[in-house]
Parts: structure tokens; C-alpha cells; sequence
């Protein structure tokens, strides 16, 4: 599969996601919406697999790459349901916009990139900046827990962040189908557990958008985006792949507004675009190169 193709369909699916995921919590609870859904993934992985015929390694590296993977999906997704209930759709993207500049850092210490460069410092300063008129701002749905939501999002986020660093150091070159499975079986432990704690019901019954929203989400968001996403990775230098989080946060902004009615004030707009200003600062070099046709240096380990 072309790289270009693959990189497309995780920008095209990241942008559907946040909506998809409080229109799936919507009745029937963070917990047991978040669950559901890796339990369709790992359903519809291990049949792609077996289907496929597609080997599932379990040398040591791919053992680390199921692990880390599985551990950083727990964290980031439990984080990033739980504030779906108190935050804007569209502003989980915007959030997760945020993860090159935590990427940079990282990639810098274990790989050994040139992360920090001038630019990228003045590029996360505006970045940060962004950050601040966010929160000013809240994004939120109202409640109490506005501000909180926000920080369990930056938590998603740098779990997030440090997972996809820490695969591109491990450096395993597994089927990206089967460390799709790897991860999702992994986490599912994890999920299980957090229901049980938070929830432990079953609800009485699923309302349609919800139910075809954990489904979509099940197919889309985690089976076919996370294999994308990490062919992705294995093909392409960590902070390039976290540069798709530049594009998709004005998407899903824009299906908040238009889909689940939510108002984006200018505050939110202008918070968002300091982000995506001082992203594409962060990024110029690699976005330079992108228009010249040059293929990025590969990572040092």
C-alpha cells in the first residue's frame, strides 16, 4: 500500500473520531463505549488475520510492540472517553494537535532526532500559547468538571505521544495488522477492568447513534486506522506522523459544529489556530521537504 494512501485514510478517520466517540458514550457510559469497541477490534483483527493468513509474530520485539502499544491505548483512550463527556468534539482534536511538540522531545532523547531547533522552540511556544486561550476559553459542555476534562486530555495526549515514540524505537516490523491485534488484546485486560470499576452494568438498552457510532469505531477507529497508523510509523519518521494531527483538528471543529450543533466561540478558533500556527512552524522543515520531494533523514536509534 502507497504511504500517501495510508497517511490520507488516518487523517480521514482521526477526524471522525472525536465526534464518533461521545455520540457513543451517549447512553450508554464512557466505560462500557469504550470497551465495546476494543472488543469489536480485536473480533475483526484476529478474523482479518486468520482470513489474511497473516503471521502474528511473538519474537521479542513484537511481544514489547503489543505491550507498549497495549498500555499507551489504555491510557490514552480511558483518559480521552472519560473528558469526552465534558468537552467540545472538535477540542479533542485541537488537544491531540499538541502531540508533535510532545513527539519532538521524546523523538529527540530516544531516537535522536534534530528536535530542537530554534524554530520548533518559538513553533511550541505558540503552541503552548494556543494551550492557554484553550483553556481560558474551557471548550466545554459545562459542568463542574470542565477544567478537568482538559487536563485528562493532555494526559491522553502524552501517553499517546509516548507510545508512538516508543514503538518507532523498538523498531519492530510485524504485519501492522498484527500489532493492531497485539495492542488491542493487550489493552482489552485493561478496559475490562476499568468497566468493572467504574461501571460494571450492562446498559438496558443502546441507542442507534450510539450503538452504529461504537461499531464505527470498533471497524474504523481502531482496527483499520491503528493498522494504517502504524504502517505509517514504520514508514515515516515519529514527528512527520504526528504531523497528521495538524490537519485534523480543523475538520472535526467544523463536524462538531455541523453535526452535533456545537458552538466553537472565536476564543476556541484563535486558541486553535496559535496551535496549528506554531505546528506549522514546528514542522517547516519537514513540510519543506514535502514540497521539494526529498525523503526525510532516517531516525537515529
Amino acid at each position: 500500500m502507497p504511504v500517501s494512501l495510508a497517511y490520507l485514510g488516518v487523517i480521514l478517520i482521526w477526524s471522525t473520531t472525536p465526534l464518533a466517540i461521545q455520540w457513543s458514550t451517549a447512553g450508554t457510559g464512557f466505560a462500557f463505549a469504550v470497551l465495546s469497541r476494543m472488543v469489536i477490534g480485536v473480533v475483526i483483527g484476529a478474523a482479518i488475520l486468520i482470513a489474511g493468513r497473516i503471521r502474528f509474530p511473538l519474537h521479542s520485539k513484537a511481544r514489547q510492540s503489543y505491550l507498549v502499544g497495549g498500555l499507551g491505548l489504555l491510557a490514552g483512550m480511558g483518559f480521552t472517553y472519560w473528558a469526552a463527556r465534558y468537552v467540545h468534539s472538535g477540542l479533542i482534536s485541537v488537544m491531540f494537535g499538541l502531540s508533535p511538540l510532545v513527539a519532538g522531545v521524546m523523538a529527540a532523547l530516544w531516537l535522536g532526532e534534530r528536535s530542537l531547533t530554534r524554530p520548533r522552540v518559538i513553533g511550541a511556544a505558540l503552541g503552548l500559547l494556543g494551550l492557554a486561550v484553550i483553556f481560558l476559553h474551557g471548550g466545554t459542555r459545562g459542568g463542574p468538571h470542565a477544567m478537568a476534562g482538559l487536563g485528562a486530555l493532555l494526559i491522553a495526549v502524552v501517553c499517546y505521544t509516548s507510545a508512538m515514540v516508543w514503538l518507532k524505537r523498538i523498531g519492530d516490523d510485524s504485519p501492522p495488522m498484527a500489532t493492531t491485534v497485539g495492542t488491542l488484546s493487550v489493552s482489552l485486560p485493561g478496559f475490562a477492568l476499568l468497566w468493572w470499576l467504574t461501571d460494571g452494568t450492562l446498559p438496558e438498552s443502546i441507542p442507534l447513534r450510539a450503538g452504529a457510532a461504537i461499531v464505527y469505531l470498533g471497524v474504523f477507529g481502531s482496527v483499520i486506522g491503528f493498522a494504517l497508523y502504524y504502517y505509517c510509523i514504520r514508514h515515516m519518521e515519529a514527528s512527520r506522523v504526528a504531523l497528521i494531527t495538524l490537519m485534523t483538528p480543523v475538520l472535526a471543529l467544523l463536524l462538531g459544529q455541523a453535526l452535533n450543533g456545537e458552538e466553537a466561540g472565536p476564543r476556541l478558533w484563535a486558541g486553535t489556530a496559535l496551535i496549528l500556527a506554531g505546528l506549522a512552524i514546528y514542522q517547516w522543515e519537514s513540510l519543506r521537504n514535502w514540497q521539494r520531494g526529498r525523503r526525510p533523514p532516517a531516525p537515529g536509534v
